[in-house]
């Protein structure tokens, strides 16, 4: 084996342990993991907030028994094929090693660190785009008809991971237009990998179809809640922060394929580039949003700058390690949690992190940690309250005692910890849980998770007795001060009050 190719699997691997090492044991699931793995456990065509790849993933982790490893063991093998993507661009680009170890950075050093260890849908999305730019520039070269039919069918198989694929996929249209690679348009075979990836889709959209379309519900509610606040210069600055330590190697990437002319016929994804970017300015959307638009760049901008360093300059090569791994060692503490809360915080102070306001979550006020950290702790002791108070109930009304809770978050934790601490499974009318609540309701008593009584006061002041039973006090924690409410002694008014809310609500996702 060609001594590139040992390397590229060498650090393959050093991506796959690299995370482990890192993050402190402290830190629990991220709050969206808890929802995605629920999903797993409701295997179908799609869900409110994703298609159904993801929930593959989640049915497998919770074969394998829901443990910290699983959970974070498919996100990091995902970003590692991502890389080995990236990787096999840079040696049909006729890159070496400096090429390889330059590409290898952004993966431990930058953004890709934290999302390729965190299973939400971003690390398949990021994937999924990789796969597809790589399946096109693949066709560019070779002329091979087979991957153009890769192309399509990684179109159609993106889609049922994120429907961000729609704006990478149009953004690469719009480019391949925009250049003499338009040619692509006159040929067949084109328009039989479109069909590829629309039959590939085809069950999500239906389902989509069935649910009325709640996808849109949910962008609506994410532009009326957190895009709102977005704008078109936090999201350009964005682009430049989330690769800081390597960022000099995608924008080489940008300017290969604009200036170097043995690039031209890859120039379309210089345009897609400014395409998507142009795209999420005008929807508002956040700056990670496109993420998986940079690992071709980082394929292109380090075999740039490895061959303009070959003969010349050479020099500069020891300079862009320096100037990588010294900031990028700096930034690790920003990128995953590396040690406790407390230690976190101290070491913020110091490099003035948070007095620059660089922890901004989404209330748009700064706190002492990032929001992902503080969204990675605090749910096992909100499960062990929970249980505590419905272990405290006599045997005959745990029978009769229905959990529920405000939010995904504590509903997928309470069902990720709660079965082995004896509790029910906990309900939730918010996201994909409330396709999963019953449609008939029978109980006498409810303990409710929240921060506050629910939001239908009146209805729930007819139960006999309410009480706090316990609260949460994490200061670190973002969901500190949750209380768990125990409301005893319901009604039939009750009992059918809450059967038509979810009814009602329920009944906006069907046809």
């Amino acid at each position: 084996m060609p001594l590139t190719k040992k390397l590229l699997w060498i650090l393959f691997a050093l991506k796959l342990i690299i995370p482990f090492l890192l993050q402190d044991g402290y830190y629990q699931p991220h709050r969206d993991e808890f929802l995605y793995l629920a999903e797993g456990r409701h295997l179908a065509w799609g869900y409110m907030e994703v298609p159904p790849v993801l929930s593959v993933f989640s049915w497998l982790i919770n074969l394998f028994g829901g443990g910290h490893f699983w959970i974070k063991f498919f996100p990091d093998l995902i970003g590692g094929f991502c890389f080995l993507l990236v990787g096999r661009l840079i040696l049909h680009l006729k890159g070496g090693a400096f090429a390889l170890f330059l590409a290898f950075l952004p993966f431990v050093f930058g953004a890709y660190l934290r999302v390729f260890f965190l299973f939400q849908p971003n690390f398949i999305e990021i994937f999924s785009w990789t796969l597809i730019g790589y399946m096109l520039i693949r066709y560019i070269q070779t002329s091979k008809t087979f991957y153009l039919y890769f192309f399509g069918g990684s179109i159609g198989l993106g889609m049922l991971c994120k429907y961000t694929v729609a704006f990478y996929t149009i953004s690469l249209l719009a480019g391949l237009l925009l250049t003499p690679q338009r040619k692509i348009f006159l040929q067949k075979h084109f328009y039989g990998a479109a069909l590829l990836a629309l039959v590939i889709f085809l069950p999500n959209l239906i389902w989509q179809y069935t649910h009325n379309f709640p996808v849109i519900t949910h962008m609506n509610e994410l532009k009326e809640t957190q895009l709102q606040y977005m704008d078109g210069g936090t999201f350009v600055k964005e682009q430049f922060m989330m690769f800081l330590p390597v960022a000099f190697v995608w924008i080489a990437g940008l300017i290969n394929l604009v200036l170097v002319r043995s690039n031209r016929n890859f120039r379309f994804y210089a345009w897609a580039y400014v395409v998507v970017v142009a795209l999420m300015i005008w929807f508002k959307g956040k700056g990670y949003y496109i993420l998986g638009v940079y690992p071709i760049l980082f394929a292109f901008g380090a075999t740039w700058l490895e061959s303009l360093t070959e003969i010349r300059f050479r020099w500069t090569r020891i300079a862009m390690t320096v100037v990588a791994i010294g900031l990028g060692v700096v930034a690790l503490p920003l990128l995953l949690p590396v040690a406790p809360p407390e230690k976190l915080t101290k070491y913020y102070e110091a490099i003035g992190s948070y007095k620059a306001g660089d922890f901004k979550w989404e209330d748009l006020k700064s706190h002492p940690l990032p929001q992902d950290f503080a969204d990675m702790m605090g749910w096992r002791e909100v499960t062990q309250k929970v249980a505590g108070v419905y272990a405290a109930l006599p045997d005959a009304e745990k029978l009769k005692t229905i959990v529920i809770a405000s939010n995904y978050a504590f509903a997928g934790a309470l069902n990720h910890y709660g079965p082995a601490l004896g509790l029910p499974e906990t309900y939730s009318a918010n996201a994909s849980f409330l396709l999963w609540m019953p449609d008939e309701y029978k109980f006498d008593n409810m303990i409710y998770v929240d921060d506050r009584m629910p939001s239908e006061i009146e209805l729930f002041k007819e139960f006999r007795t309410t009480a706090v039973k316990d609260s949460v006090d994490l200061p670190m924690f973002r969901e500190n001060g949750t209380k768990v409410f125990l409301f005893e002694g319901a009604n039939d008014h009750i009992r059918m009050g809450i059967t038509e809310l979810i009814k009602s609500r329920k009944k906006k996702f069907q046809r």
